[in-house]
């Protein structure tokens, strides 16, 4: 809904960007235009997190065997992607300070395909590291700003801003999908070489340059309304935000953090160990894109209609059962229903912080809580890789960190549900200064 649209409008202008002109944008570009240019927007999506961050999961078994590594130190690859995306969320308002979001957001993506195209050149292991903070880094870049430009889209189009920007999002599904049809087709072409994987990175580039080039063509069609002069609006000032009242709802996010990426990185690798066919490994892989393309839909009456933190405990609970029932059977119902329910849910627990942050505070104090939220799930998602690659290298296996990637879910669960409303009746509860008691 439009709600949505102006928390990403309000976190534009806790960054020092314009907003006043977004409005003007449906006088520039006709509704069929803006959602064309919605949807080709989200390509950066596909390629910052679906293909960038995500298909890591689909290279690291081969990866594994061929390079000796251990499950903490490919888990420790992911850490440092997640690292890599903190430190680009950080340094995305200094930049969008000086450039337009769109000038910061092609040049992320073309960063982020050469870092993949060089991929398949290394073998070692420090080099690896730091390719994938510094992808991390590229991709913050080009989905945070995506995510801007979709949020001024929305503005131009207030009847249907969730839509629009939902299409933004169910990006990532199509990445991932692309990346499980892309991965083995390269792999067995490479077949009877040296680090067929590393052949597989390359066809990922190819796919991200070209994705990139689709971006710029987007980011052409934007015109001055919605690309206003960088540099000409001084930061606003962001209102304090008393992260004691909402406490719980974050931590709950940070578990969230911990316990998804887990899954991300390390379910193919499960599978894979649990004797599953390749191609039904890739064929669940791209069927749990298919269902984040269409997770925008399925939530947002649950996320209207709770302002407390039921919505993200409920959505933190399903996570939890589809994280651990491929880690109790390999059978392919199940392991498919594992695919369909998470790739349908993982995202909506994004959007639940956005709808409890419109809910429950006031427009000063949107980006500081949107800013909160983003780098207590940052730290999750460095934990997390780590930690379950730690317990997976001991007694138990995969499994047993699939266990407790479950756990850290359904700890996310129960602090959320201690998560109170900070309004009543529509009536906004002061959060930075004690409630009134009311007049009888």
């Amino acid at each position: 809904n439009a709600g949505r649209a102006m928390i990403l409008v309000g976190a534009c202008a806790g960054l020092g960007v314009h907003t006043g002109a977004m409005a003007a944008a449906s006088d520039v570009l006709p509704h069929h235009s803006l959602v064309r240019v919605a949807l080709v927007l989200s390509l950066g999506a596909a390629l910052s997190l679906g293909i960038t961050r995500f298909a890591y999961g689909l290279l690291l078994p081969p990866m594994r065997d061929d390079l000796g590594w251990s499950y903490a130190l490919a888990g420790a690859m992911n850490t440092g992607n997640a690292a890599g995306y903190l430190i680009g969320a950080l340094l995305t308002p200094l930049l969008l300070r000086r450039w337009h979001p769109g000038s910061v957001m092609v040049w992320g993506a073309l960063v982020a395909s050469v870092l993949m195209a060089v991929s398949g050149f290394f073998t070692d292991t420090s080099v690896w590291l730091a390719q994938r903070l510094a992808a991390g880094v590229a991709s913050a870049l080009v989905f945070i700003t995506g995510g801007l430009l979709a949020a001024r889209l929305g503005a131009a189009d207030p009847r249907r801003a969730g839509w629009l920007i939902g299409l933004y999002y169910g990006g990532t599904g199509l990445g991932i999908t692309v990346s499980a049809l892309v991965v083995p087709v390269a792999i067995d072409a490479a077949a009877g070489r040296a680090h067929p994987w590393a052949y597989a990175w390359g066809a990922l580039a190819v796919a991200c340059f070209a994705l990139a080039a689709a971006l710029r063509w987007a980011v052409n069609r934007l015109a001055e309304p919605l690309m206003p002069a960088a540099g000409g609006a001084r930061p606003a000032a962001m209102a304090h935000v008393p992260l004691r009242r909402f406490g719980f709802i974050v931590a709950g996010y940070g578990m969230f953090g911990v316990g998804y990426i887990g899954y991300m990185t390390f379910i193919v690798a499960l599978l894979r160990e649990q004797g599953l066919e390749q191609g039904r490994i890739m064929g669940f892989y791209a069927l749990l894109g298919v269902a984040v393309m269409a997770s925008p839909r399925l939530w947002a009456g649950l996320l209207d209609r709770y302002r407390d933190g039921r919505p993200q405990a409920f959505l933190n609970a399903l996570l939890g059962l589809a994280t651990l029932a491929p880690a109790l059977t390999s059978a392919a119902p199940v392991v498919l229903a594992s695919g369909l329910l998470f790739g349908a849910v993982f995202l909506s627990v994004v959007a639940s912080t956005t709808a409890w942050v419109r809910h429950n505070l006031p427009p000063s104090q949107w980006a500081g809580g949107i800013g909160a939220f983003t780098i207590v799930f940052a730290g999750g998602q460095i934990v997390g890789p780590s930690a379950v690659g730690w317990i997976a290298d001991g007694p138990g296996g995969l499994v047993r960190g699939f266990v407790v990637s479950a756990l850290a879910l359904w700890l996310g669960t129960a602090l959320a549900l201690r998560q109170r409303a900070l309004v009543d009746n529509h009536r906004v509860i002061l959060v930075d200064e004690p409630e009134r008691p009311r007049q009888r």
